[in-house]
């Protein structure tokens, strides 16, 4: 069923290689573009865990900046280490505070569940303590942040 809205990322060039891989990596994901391997069309519909996006490969004109990024909520550590490490394989880069920019670009944040609900928790002083954690952190480490919160 098409969407009234979608997000389009720009892309100098390999779209489809990277909506493959995206599809492929995030739960409940489709690829919508019916295109051959190899092929370079100029749009890719697909849609990362139900949420609709497309890829316009419009040339070298227009840059990727992490001002929008992609934001996944992961379960656990598994699933955090997971997208964590195929998101910044074969030139990826790790950022801060469980940001990172992928082969392509693009700006992408990896949430575990537990992130939010440690830094909104009421005791203020541990949320306080989880959030420095955080801050000195790449890619997110749930224990880690557990034992701040819970340590005064």
């Amino acid at each position: 069923m098409p969407h009234k809205v979608r997000t389009c990322l720009w892309f100098e060039k390999d779209g489809l290689a990277a909506a493959r891989f995206y599809t492929g990596l995030v739960p409940d994901s489709v690829l919508e573009t019916d295109a051959p391997e190899g092929s370079n069309p100029i749009i890719v519909a697909f849609s990362l865990g139900g949420v609709p996006y497309q890829i316009l490969n419009g040339g070298p004109h227009h840059r990727l900046t992490p001002a929008a990024s992609i934001v996944v909520t992961t379960r656990d550590q598994p699933e955090t280490d997971r997208m964590w490490d195929a998101l910044t394989a074969d030139g990826g880069a790790p950022g801060r505070c469980g940001w990172l920019t992928d082969r392509w670009g693009v700006s992408w944040q990896i949430v575990p569940e537990a992130l939010p609900r440690l830094l909104g928790a009421p005791e203020r002083a541990a949320a306080g303590r989880a959030q420095a954690a955080m801050m000195e952190m790449n890619k997110i480490d749930i224990a880690a942040l557990v034992a701040a919160f819970d340590t005064p």
